[in-house]
């Protein structure tokens, strides 16, 4: 497996926040790029947070292999300072509120005006134009916005939250991809630009199923399908329970859903006129569910699971987030890999799914100190003296250096 290097050379200010946009530049630094993370001389938000709980574990994944340094951009000095790192940068990210930047005198125009190459990345819940532009947004809140919770859940049960971040770390892989685009093309232009990744329209695209549903039914809110088909078009789909826990199963073909029948043994249904066809299915969704739910609580996850893609028919079990960790395939695969914390001791780390995907590999380094970077970063990039840095700290411009 070959050394990640495909961002080598590329500078780049990290100014994100919890998931949003420290995820995107987590993609960054496991190819290659130098990711400088800029925290104020408190430290970002998640660092707090995994001090202690289980925040410890995301600030671990989100913020390997890069470099910290502190720095306080509401003084003169620090803004000072900021923009000569900028002068050096190929990339600055954040994900603010729209405005944060532009209040501290470093909006994108200010600093696209002394590096015209400079690739400007922001994330936000709802972008930096538009009615909702200052809407404070969290992943729930995105969620909430988007539709997504409008959809999941039970129709006789109010909305649900999606377990996983979604909106914040689809918006993440978004800005990641608008960067790596702009940067390409920077290739032939020489030109910097602005990037205005909002979460809800990363997450919008996700839904097509579900306005799919909306239009063929002569543009009608749909109730909450539970866990079947969005346009209630397929059966079987749907999560259904096994002597030890659940398995996720779907026809899609009419192949399947004759595999599927040999696989249970009833043969005897392959016949039967009123199941043969996909449409003829969907318009007997509960006879489906109770022909594979009667055979499925026999059986195991995994005996259900081993029968069933042995005969070609698609399915899954249902696994909790123990499994996923121990999980060979993820192993195998280089996703996951085994790293030893200093206060939490052995844990699976996650991967760039991009890392996996090129078949590269980047030697993990684990988060650094607040401002553990401090000397290399302002006296390498922008030649201070170690006098020089005392006094900055001394000023309180920034923080001691891996405090």
């Amino acid at each position: 497996m070959s050394e990640s290097t495909s961002l080598k050379g590329i500078v780049v200010l990290d100014l994100g926040q919890i998931y949003n946009g420290p995820y995107a530049t987590f993609l960054m630094a496991m190819a290659g790029a130098r990711v400088i993370k800029v925290e104020s001389l408190r430290g970002e938000a998640l660092r707090g947070s995994a001090e202690s709980g289980s925040a410890a574990y995301p600030f671990l994944m989100l913020n390997q292999n890069k470099e910290s340094i502190s720095l306080d951009l509401k003084s003169e000095r620090g803004k000072a300072l900021f923009l000569e790192l900028v002068k050096k940068a190929d990339v600055v990210l954040e994900n603010f509120a729209p405005d944060t930047m532009a209040g501290l005198g470093l909006s994108a125009d200010e600093l696209l005006a002394i590096n015209p190459r400079l690739i400007y990345a922001s994330g936000s819940g709802y972008g930096r134009s538009g009615a909702h532009r200052d809407y404070l947004a969290m992943d729930i809140t995105v969620q909430a916005m988007s539709g997504i919770m409008s959809v999941t859940g039970y129709a006789d049960s109010p909305p649900l939250r999606s377990g996983a971040a979604l909106c914040d770390f689809f918006g993440g892989v978004h800005l990641y991809s608008a960067v790596v685009t702009k940067l390409f093309e920077r290739e032939k232009t020489g030109e910097g630009a602005v990037i205005d990744v909002a979460m809800q329209d990363a997450v919008l695209p996700t839904l097509a199923s579900v306005v799919g549903a909306y239009y063929y039914h002569g543009r009608q809110v749909q109730p909450r399908t539970d866990n079947r088909h969005a346009a209630l078009t397929l059966a079987p789909y749907n999560v259904y329970e096994a002597s030890d826990g659940y398995v996720s199963i779907i026809c899609v073909r009419d192949g399947h859903w004759r595999s599927l029948l040999r696989a249970i043994d009833r043969q005897d249904l392959l016949d039967d006129e009123g199941l043969k066809t996909r449409e003829g299915r969907a318009q007997q969704m509960q006879v489906v569910d109770d022909i594979v739910s009667q055979w499925t609580r026999a059986h195991s996850r995994h005996e259900a699971l081993n029968v069933l893609q042995g005969e070609g028919v698609p399915c899954a079990v249902v696994r909790d987030i123990e499994e996923i960790l121990q999980d060979q395939h993820l192993h195998e695969r280089g996703m996951l890999f085994d790293v030893e914390h200093p206060r939490l001791g052995e844990m699976a780390l996650m991967n760039s799914p991009l890392n996996v995907a090129m078949g590269e590999h980047t030697e993990p380094r684990l988060p650094p100190g607040l401002g553990e970077h401090n000397q290399d970063v302002y006296g390498e990039l922008l030649g201070l003296s170690p006098g020089d840095i005392r006094r900055l700290v001394e000023q309180k411009v920034i923080g001691d250096s891996g405090s």
